[in-house]
């Protein structure tokens, strides 16, 4: 996103850089035999193509120099120049997923790389949790949570937003007048409304997601209390009463899921069970009534998982 200066000094925003890897392959097609070999050269080596001059492309892909200025107005850049920024621009979001990865000769055997990573990742992040998390921190956020008029989730992102919906999901059940939301708006305009008897949950894999930080700092403002489920030290952790906090290294894989989603779901078990226990015995009841409903509306004779 290209940003400037307004004339009482914030911040305005402009059009977001285009995606330039992606205008190359939808126009490759369309771009004559000479233009198809300077995109090969791009896409090849893109590391090379940012940092190399106008003559270092055309040798590459053995064209003349003013092809490669016809290839860059032919995907839409104004020239050279201006396709050299959109370049670079497409390069910081991150060069592993620009060069595919080695693929497992037996996805379904124990030694694949596939196997060992995801399950290794899960035990890494698993054992991080129970390394790093200090159980009377949970047993402090259970208790504000069980004491609590009502409780809203805010989390935002790919796997925040799961994880939200997961927390609602498990606190629910035991009876707690809960729900989550991923909308920064809506987390705004709902942190507005509590209380000093609520609480909010919020949940953010790195803790910088501004909108997160920012509806918690809003529900702080008309007293609530509020948890955070994130990483160490960033500014959801220190904007919160309770920080359930875990450092879990990621896997420089792309193509697997995030491991810190593991730590979190861990977290979130943790913290609900707790709060089973906090409320028990009413929480207890509460299960066996959805439980109950359940059998009666399934209308089986195998018994369902017994925290679901």
């Amino acid at each position: 996103m290209r940003t400037r200066k307004s004339e009482d000094g914030g911040e305005q925003y402009t059009r977001p850089i285009p995606d330039i890897l992606s205008q190359i392959k939808d126009a490759y097609d369309e771009l004559r035999p000479a233009e198809r070999r300077v995109a090969d050269a791009v896409l090849a080596d893109v590391s090379f193509a940012v940092d190399a001059s106008n003559a270092e492309i055309a040798r590459r892909a053995e064209v003349s120099e003013p092809t490669v200025t016809r290839f860059c107005r032919a995907i839409g850049c104004n020239g050279v120049r201006d396709f050299k920024l959109k370049l670079a621009q497409s390069v910081v979001v991150g060069r592993l997923y620009l060069t595919p990865g080695p693929l497992p000769a037996d996805p379904t055997a124990n030694a694949s790389p596939l196997w060992n990573e995801v399950f290794g990742e899960a035990r890494n992040a698993l054992a991080a949790v129970e390394r790093q998390l200090d159980p009377g921190k949970v047993i402090e956020a259970a208790d504000l949570v069980a004491k609590a008029h009502q409780v809203l989730i805010f989390g935002m992102g790919g796997s925040a937003t799961s994880l939200v919906q997961e927390t609602q999901n498990r606190l629910f059940r035991y009876g707690v007048v809960v729900s989550g939301h991923s909308d920064p708006y809506v987390m705004k305009m709902m942190a507005s409304t509590l209380k000093p008897n609520d609480l909010v949950i919020a949940i953010s894999s790195t803790g910088r997601t501004r909108e997160t930080v920012e509806a918690v700092e809003v529900a702080r403002h008309y007293r609530a209390k509020a948890i955070s489920i994130t990483a160490p030290d960033s500014d959801l952790a220190k904007g919160t009463d309770i920080a359930l906090t875990v450092d879990v290294p990621e896997f420089p894989d792309p193509m697997k899921p995030t491991a810190s989603r593991y730590a979190f779901l861990a977290i979130i078990d943790l913290l609900s069970s707790a709060v089973g226990a906090r409320l028990d015995p009413s929480s207890r009841e509460t299960l066996r009534r959805i439980k109950y409903t359940v059998l009666n509306h399934r209308k089986g004779k195998v018994l369902e998982p017994l925290g679901d």
